[in-house]
């Protein structure tokens, strides 16, 4: 059997354009043939061609001829060939031989060359299709029905197809377990919890942020590992700079950034109010929402500062009246008998806050204090100098 690669047409995918290359692998003396059409030919694609085609034979021939493409021969220098040890492992597993042809010797694998021909005139011009996966239907139904009913050149008197039934049980049996094709790729999550691969963006659980993770990729489905554990699964896509999500790990971000503010919330109270932690709890204790209370007391804390809500806290607790509504009415109290003017909010952007500071007032008592000495002169101490009178 020989098998090649032929390029046919481009295919718009979304805001991606792919290549749109065939697979074609023909029975050298039946010349039943098989084509399968993909949008690139990595080794992936190509090994999946093999795979599609052999099951589409029902068996294996014992040598398969290749081009020296760089998915089947990766040096040459002479008789010496090295082979891409993917495509013997893929051999192996099929029990065929690997067999390059003679540099610069298309001839040698002229059935095959024929063959893309023929599916280019007979089969891929001016046809229409609405997907990829109609496309190849299309191409499959083709090589049984069509292809298979054109002449048999090694015997004109008998069509391909029928030689095929002929040629069929002297093929190799194929394994129970087909060949893997799977893409493996690492791929390494930043802080947004997204896997980047092949060009779009595939949602993963946010605890899995800033690890290496492994994506297996078949034609239809995306998996993403950690280990050996699967912790996402998306349909693929083919286009460029989607995002593929999963609800799930858009709710599941959703609700650990808002347990997360409040917590930097009863932070920030618990930093600056220490009190205001005793009163969340005795809230909670009557029913009160702890996060409610967080956000009433934040709104407190930003109109009467640290020491002012802290007192009132203080008083509220002693009157056993944990609630922010109490609270705001004792602030406005100890405003009037300050005469202080009411509490001006001055609406500021997130980043202007510097992340909530609070600032308390430093005693300045330590500062008036002047040293005497010992023979009642007065002495300023500076940072390397002392200055007094003169001896």
């Amino acid at each position: 059997m020989q098998c090649d690669w032929g390029s046919f047409s481009y295919l718009q995918v979304g805001s991606a354009k792919r290549p749109l290359m065939a697979f074609v692998m023909v029975l050298s003396w039946s010349r039943m043939m098989f084509v399968r059409f993909y949008l690139n030919q990595r080794m992936e694609s190509f090994l999946r061609g093999h795979v599609a085609a052999l099951e589409f034979f029902g068996g294996s021939a014992k040598v398969c001829l290749y081009d020296n493409l760089k998915s089947a021969v990766l040096d040459r220098q002479g008789d010496a060939i090295r082979f891409n040890p993917t495509l013997l492992e893929l051999s192996a597993h099929y029990h065929y031989e690997p067999r390059p042809c003679a540099p610069y010797r298309g001839n040698q694998k002229g059935r095959v060359e024929r063959s893309i021909r023929f599916i280019r005139t007979a089969f891929f011009a001016a046809r229409s299709w609405t997907d990829l996966d109609d496309l190849n239907a299309q191409a499959e139904r083709w090589c049984l029905e069509q292809a298979a009913a054109r002449p048999c050149p090694e015997d004109p008197g008998m069509t391909v197809g029928e030689a095929f039934s002929l040629e069929q049980p002297t093929l190799l049996a194929l394994p129970d377990n087909a060949f893997p094709t799977d893409e493996r790729v690492t791929v390494s999550i930043g802080k947004t919890p997204y896997a980047r691969y092949d060009w779009n963006d595939y949602s993963v659980p946010h605890t899995h942020a800033r690890r290496s993770l492994t994506v297996l990729a078949s034609l239809d489905t995306v998996r993403i590992l950690d280990g050996t554990d699967v912790i996402a699964t998306h349909a693929r896509h083919f286009g460029k700079g989607e995002q593929i999500e999963n609800p799930d790990h858009i709710q599941q971000l959703v609700d650990y950034k808002r347990a997360a503010r409040h917590q930097r919330a009863q932070d920030r109270l618990a930093r600056s109010v220490p009190q205001s932690i005793e009163l969340i709890r005795r809230g909670a204790e009557r029913g009160y929402r702890p996060s409610q209370l967080s956000v009433e007391l934040l709104s407190l804390l930003d109109s009467y500062g640290a020491d002012e809500l802290e007192a009132a806290i203080g008083e509220a607790l002693l009157q056993d009246v944990p609630h922010p509504n109490s609270i705001r009415l004792i602030l406005e109290r100890r405003r009037d008998e300050q005469n202080r003017p009411p509490p001006l909010t001055v609406p500021l952007p997130e980043k202007a806050r510097a992340g909530h500071i609070v600032v308390r007032t430093a005693s300045l008592a330590g500062y008036d204090q002047i040293n005497e000495s010992s023979d009642g002169d007065q002495i300023i101490e500076n940072d390397n100098s002392t200055v007094g009178d003169a001896p």
